[in-house]
C-alpha cells in the first residue's frame, strides 16, 4: 500500500487554529513522508462551491511540482433523508464533486451512503448534535426505506461517475452501512462497475471484525480506498505507538493494522491508505490542542505506518520461502 495524508487532518475543526490551504496541505504530505493526498470535498478544502476548473489547475500544478499525488476526494454525502429535497440537494452536491475529482485528475471519489455531518462552534466540531439530528430525522422511517433511498442514489451517482472516468469508493461507515457485509451488499445491489470499495480497518474493528485478513478477502477485486486514525506517541526509543484514550477500549492499533495489511497484500491491493486525524480531541494537559497536536500526529503517523508496511512485507517474503 502507499501512504496517504487525508485533508480532514488539517480542517481546522478538531484542534485550535486555522485550516491549512490545500498547497499547504501538500507541503506537510511531503514534508513527512506522504506519497498523497486526499482531499475532503467541503470548505475550506474542496467545496466544488471554491473550484472551479482554474483552481483544479493550479492545485494540480502544485501537486505534480511536489512529487505529491492527489489519489482522492472525499464527499460527505446523505442520501438517506425522508425528505426528497435534501435527497435531491445531496445529487447535486456528488454530481458538482464529481466533476471537479475528473477536473483534478482523480479517479477515486470516497461515498457514504448516509452521513449525519457534525456540528461546529465556538467550542470545536463535535459529532453528538448531527446524529442525534439524523436519528430523530429517521424515526419513523422504516431501515428497508432509508436503505433504498441510499441505493437510488448511489445508483445514479455511480452513472454520472462512469460518463467522468470517477470512481466511487463506498466505504463502511455508518449509519447505514454499518458493517463491512452491509458496504458489500450495497455494492452489490447497486451493480456498478464503477461503485468499489473503501474498507477501513479501524472502523472495521469498532463493527466487530475480529480478522482484518478475512475482511480483506471479501474486498478482493473491489478495494480502491482505506484510511487509518488515531492519535500516537514516540518512545524514548524512537518507536512509534498508537494511544488509547478510552480505559475501556481493547482493541488497539497494534491488534489490526498488521494484520490489515497483510490482507490488503495477499489480495494484491496496492493503492492508497491515508491517515486521518477527524475525531474530538480532549484537552492536552488542561489545554486545547492547536495546530501543532495534528502536525505531530500526522509525522508520527506517517512513521508508525510505514513500520507496519515494512513488517507486512518481511513477513510476505518469509512466507513465501
Amino acid at each position: 500500500m502507499k501512504l496517504g495524508l487525508y485533508s480532514i487532518t488539517y480542517l481546522g475543526m478538531w484542534y485550535r487554529g486555522r485550516a491549512l490551504t490545500l498547497e499547504e496541505l501538500i507541503d506537510r504530505a511531503r514534508e513527512y513522508g506522504y506519497e498523497g493526498v486526499e482531499i475532503d470535498g467541503k470548505r475550506p478544502h474542496g467545496s466544488p462551491l471554491d473550484m472551479p476548473r482554474r483552481r483544479c489547475e493550479e492545485i494540480r500544478l502544485k501537486a505534480r511540482d511536489a512529487g505529491i499525488d492527489i489519489y482522492a476526494v472525499a464527499a460527505n454525502n446523505d442520501f438517506s433523508s425522508p425528505v426528497p429535497e435534501q435527497r435531491e440537494s445531496q445529487l447535486i452536491y456528488v454530481r458538482d464533486l464529481i466533476g471537479m475529482t475528473a477536473d483534478l485528475g482523480v479517479k477515486t471519489l470516497r461515498m457514504f451512503a448516509a452521513w449525519p455531518g457534525l456540528t461546529v462552534t465556538p467550542e470545536g466540531a463535535r459529532y453528538t448534535k448531527a446524529r442525534q439530528g439524523w436519528r430523530d430525522a429517521h424515526l419513523d422511517t422504516p431501515a428497508e426505506q432509508t436503505w433504498a433511498w441510499c441505493r437510488e442514489g448511489l445508483i445514479e451517482a455511480a452513472r454520472w461517475a462512469g460518463d467522468a472516468g470517477v470512481t466511487l469508493a463506498l466505504q463502511n461507515h455508518a449509519p447505514v452501512t454499518n458493517s463491512p457485509e452491509d458496504m458489500l451488499r450495497m455494492i452489490g445491489e447497486v451493480d456498478s462497475p464503477h461503485l468499489k470499495a473503501c474498507l477501513d480497518a479501524p472502523l472495521a474493528a469498532k463493527q466487530g471484525v475480529t480478522s482484518m485478513q478475512d475482511a480483506a478477502r471479501e474486498v478482493a477485486g473491489l478495494q480502491v480506498l482505506s484510511h487509518f486514525g488515531g492519535e500516537y506517541e514516540q518512545g524514548a526509543d524512537g518507536s512509534v505507538r498508537g494511544l488509547v484514550r478510552n480505559p475501556d477500549e481493547t482493541l488497539t492499533p497494534e491488534n489490526y493494522y498488521l494484520d490489515f495489511a497483510l490482507g490488503m497484500q495477499e489480495i494484491g491491493y496496492d493503492g492508497y491508505i491515508g491517515y486521518e486525524l477527524c475525531h474530538p480531541i480532549p484537552d492536552v494537559n488542561g489545554i486545547p490542542v492547536g495546530l501543532d497536536f495534528a502536525d505531530l500526529n500526522a509525522r508520527l503517523a506517517a512513521e508508525y505506518m510505514r513500520g507496519i508496511l515494512k513488517e507486512a512485507a518481511k513477513l510476505a517474503v518469509v512466507k513465501a520461502v
